[in-house]
C-alpha cells in the first residue's frame, strides 16, 4: 500500500471551492437519508395506506418487506454506480444518483392508496423503495470519494467527516420534520394525508442539491487520471476478480466496515427500538430524546475525524469498536432502569418458566417479519418476549403436550396453532389475557384500555372477565351511544346475526377492562439518564464511523476507488447492521433475556477489532494523487 509524507507541511485553511465541495455533497447525502428514513419512520401510515386490504398483521409484515428491500438492494447499488463512477466520473454518478432518490420519494408523496389503485399501488411503491435503496449503494461512495480527491492529504479525515455526518443529520431531519407535521395535525388527518407531506417536502431539498452539485467541477484527482488514460476499463473484475485490491476489500468489510455498523445501529438504531419496543416508552418522546442525542453528538463526526489527521484513522475507529465492546451490556441495563424503572423491578424479581415437550421450540429468527409462532412453546415465548419479560426453558413435558407458562404462582396453558385450527383466536386472546393477569399481580407495569361492549355481549363479557367484577345491570344504568349496525359490525363490536334486526346497537364504554399493554410511566423517565445513556453509545457512532471513509478511500487506488469502497461499506451496513434488530431480537427470544441479543453487535465488533488491528495498516499520509 503506497504511502506518502503528509502533503503541505503544516494545515493550510479551506478554500471557498472546498466549502462549496463539502457542503454540496454533505446536503446530498443528508437528503438521501432523510429519504430513506421517512420510511421507516411511518411505516404504520404507510402501511395503512398501501395494503389496506389486508389484515393488520398481514400489512405490516408487507410494509416490513418493502423497507428491507431498500437494505438489501444497497450492495447493487454499490456495484452499479461504483463502476459508472470509476468509469464515467464522479459527479455525474452522484449526481444520477440523487435524481433517482429525490424523485423516487417525491413520487411515495403522491402515490394513491390501494383503496384506489388496487395491486398496482403497493408494486410501484416496491419498485420505488428499491430505486431508493440503489441510488443509496451509490451516493456516499460517490460524495465520500469526491470530497476526499478534493483534500489536502492532511486534512483529508476532517474533509471527509462532513460526509459522515450526513446519516445521523439526515435521521435529525426527518425525525423533526415529522414531529411538527404530527404536532400540526390531528391523529386523523396525519393518518390520513398528513404523513405524505415529509415526502413531498423533499422536492425542495433535490432542486437545492441538484443546483448546487451542477456548478461543481470534476473531482480533480480522477480528471487527471482520465487526461492521462491510466482509468480502469473494467472496474468490477478489477476491483474483486484480482486478489490484490479482493484482499483489500475483505479487509475493509470484516476489519472495519462490519463492526463500525454494528455499533452505528445499535447506538441510533436498535436504541430507538429498545426504548419504543422492549421498554415501552411513549415512540413521540422516544424520538425526541433521540434527536437530541444526536444534536448533542454530531459535532464529534467531525472532532474524530479532525482527530484522525493528526493520530491516525485506526486508533480511533479501533478504541470506538473497545469502548462499544465493553460498555454495551451495562449501557443497555442502564438504559431499563432509567426509562422504565417498574420494568426493571419486575424482572428482576420475577422470572417467567416455560415448560414445553423437546423440540417444541424453534429459534425465532425473523428478519423480513414474516413468520408466525406455530407451536406451543414458540407462541409463548414470542409473546413473553414481546412483553419484555425474562423466561427459562425447560423441555422436561411429554411428546404432544402443550408447553405451558409459570408465572409466580400461576401456571397459564399455551396452545398449538395448527391443532387449534380455527380456534386459534379465541385460544390466543383466552392465553393471552391470562399471563398478563399474572404478570400484573407480579408487578409488571401493565394496563388495560376501555373496551368498548354492545348491549348484546354485555353478559357475556361480565361473565368472561370475573377479575374486574362487573355489575351488568350497573354499566346499563349508565353512560351508553347509540351507534349506527354498520359501525357497531365495521368495528368488531358484533355481527349483523347478533343484532337480530336491529339498526342500531347500544354500546358502553368500560374503563380499564380491555387489551393489556406494557407500558413505562411517563413520570418516571428519567429523561436526563436516557439521554445522556443516549449520547453515550452516539458517541461510539462517532468514533469509529467519523474517521472510516478517510480510510476507505485511501485504501483503494483512485481507478477503482468509488466500487472498491462502495461494496464492502454496503455489505457492512446494509447486511450486518441492518439485519441487527431481527438478529438481535431472535437471539434474546431464544434464552429468554431481552439483553441476550447484543451479544450479536459485540461478537462482529470484536471481531472487527482482532481483523482490524492484526491486518488493516492505518492509511494516515496517503498520497491519493499517486496510488493510481
Amino acid at each position: 500500500m503506497a504511502m506518502a509524507s503528509t502533503a503541505g507541511g503544516s494545515s493550510r485553511g479551506m478554500t471557498r471551492e472546498e466549502k462549496k465541495v463539502i457542503f454540496a455533497s454533505s446536503l446530498g447525502t443528508i437528503f438521501e437519508w432523510y429519504d430513506f428514513y421517512l420510511y421507516g419512520a411511518l411505516a404504520a401510515a404507510i402501511g395503512t395506506t398501501f395494503f389496506a386490504t389486508y389484515p393488520e398483521a398481514t400489512r405490516n409484515i408487507f410494509t416490513l418487506l418493502v423497507f428491507a428491500a431498500g437494505f438489501l438492494v444497497r450492495p447493487f447499488g454499490a456495484l452499479v454506480f461504483g463502476r459508472i463512477g470509476d468509469l464515467v466520473g464522479r459527479k455525474y454518478t452522484f449526481l444520477v444518483t440523487i435524481t433517482i432518490m429525490g424523485l423516487s420519494t417525491f413520487l411515495v408523496g403522491l402515490l394513491p392508496g390501494s383503496a384506489s389503485w388496487g395491486i398496482a399501488a403497493p408494486i410501484i411503491l416496491v419498485g420505488l423503495r428499491m430505486l431508493q435503496g440503489l441510488a443509496l449503494g451509490g451516493e456516499y461512495g460517490g460524495a465520500a470519494t469526491y470530497v476526499a480527491e478534493h483534500a489536502p492529504d492532511d486534512r483529508r479525515g476532517f474533509y471527509t467527516s462532513w460526509i459522515q455526518t450526513t446519516a445521523t443529520l439526515g435521521l435529525f431531519l426527518s425525525l423533526i420534520i415529522i414531529l411538527i407535521v404530527q404536532n400540526s395535525l390531528s391523529k386523523e388527518d396525519f393518518a390520513a394525508w398528513g404523513w405524505r407531506i415529509p415526502f413531498l417536502v423533499s422536492a425542495v431539498l433535490l432542486a437545492i442539491s441538484v443546483w448546487i452539485r451542477l456548478s461543481l467541477a470534476e473531482s480533480p484527482t480522477f480528471q487527471r487520471m482520465k487526461d492521462e488514460g491510466k482509468g480502469s476499463k473494467a472496474p468490477l473484475s478489477e476491483a474483486f476478480g484480482q486478489w490484490k485490491n479482493a484482499k483489500i476489500a475483505l479487509l475493509a468489510l470484516f476489519g472495519l466496515t462490519a463492526g463500525q455498523a454494528v455499533v452505528w445501529y445499535n447506538g441510533q438504531f436498535y436504541a430507538l427500538f429498545f426504548l419504543a419496543n422492549v421498554l415501552k416508552v411513549d415512540p413521540q418522546s422516544v424520538n425526541i430524546m433521540i434527536a437530541i442525542a444526536l444534536a448533542l453528538g454530531s459535532i464529534f463526526f467531525v472532532v474524530f475525524g479532525w482527530l484522525s489527521d493528526k493520530v491516525g484513522r485506526k486508533p480511533i475507529i479501533m478504541a470506538g469498536l473497545a469502548l462499544a465492546i465493553v460498555t454495551t451490556f451495562p449501557l443497555f441495563k442502564a438504559l431499563t432502569w432509567a426509562a422504565n424503572p417498574a420494568l426493571a423491578t419486575a424482572q428482576q424479581n420475577t422470572r417467567a418458566t416455560v415448560t414445553a415437550a423437546p423440540g417444541d421450540c424453534k429459534f425465532q429468527f425473523n428478519p423480513t417479519g414474516t413468520r408466525k409462532p406455530l407451536t406451543s412453546c414458540d407462541i409463548a415465548t414470542d409473546f413473553l418476549a414481546k412483553s419484555s419479560v425474562p423466561y427459562d426453558i425447560i423441555t422436561t413435558a411429554a411428546p404432544g403436550t402443550a408447553a405451558s407458562v409459570k408465572i409466580g404462582t400461576e401456571t397459564v396453558a399455551s396452545y398449538d396453532a395448527v391443532a387449534a385450527a380455527d380456534k386459534a383466536a379465541s385460544n390466543d386472546a383466552t392465553f393471552k389475557k391470562a399471563v398478563n393477569l399474572a404478570l400484573q399481580d407480579s408487578g409488571y407495569p401493565l394496563k388495560r384500555a376501555a373496551a368498548k361492549v354492545a348491549d348484546q355481549k354485555l353478559d357475556a363479557f361480565v361473565a368472561a372477565n370475573p377479575e374486574l367484577k362487573l355489575d351488568a345491570a350497573a354499566i346499563r344504568a349508565g353512560e351508553k351511544a347509540s351507534v349506527p349496525l354498520a359501525q357497531a359490525v365495521k368495528d368488531k363490536l358484533l355481527t349483523a346475526d347478533d343484532a337480530a334486526g336491529a339498526t342500531d346497537v347500544t354500546v358502553y364504554n368500560i374503563p380499564a377492562a380491555g387489551v393489556f399493554s406494557m407500558f413505562a410511566d411517563p413520570a418516571a423517565v428519567n429523561w436526563a439518564k436516557v439521554i445522556g445513556i443516549l449520547f453515550i453509545l452516539v458517541l461510539y457512532v462517532t468514533m469509529v464511523y467519523g474517521p472510516i471513509a478517510a480510510i476507505l478511500v485511501e485504501m483503494f487506488p483512485t481507478r477503482i476507488r468509488y466500487t472498491g469502497m462502495s461494496l464492502p461499506y454496503h455489505i457492512g451496513n446494509g447486511w450486518f447492521g441492518g439485519l441487527l434488530p431481527a438478529i438481535v431480537f431472535a437471539l434474546s427470544a431464544s434464552k429468554g433475556d431481552i439483553y441476550y441479543g447484543l451479544w450479536y453487535p459485540v461478537v462482529i465488533a470484536a471481531m472487527s477489532l482482532i481483523i482490524g488491528m492484526i491486518f488493516v495498516r492505518d492509511t494516515l499520509g496517503t498520497d491519493l494523487h499517486t496510488k493510481q
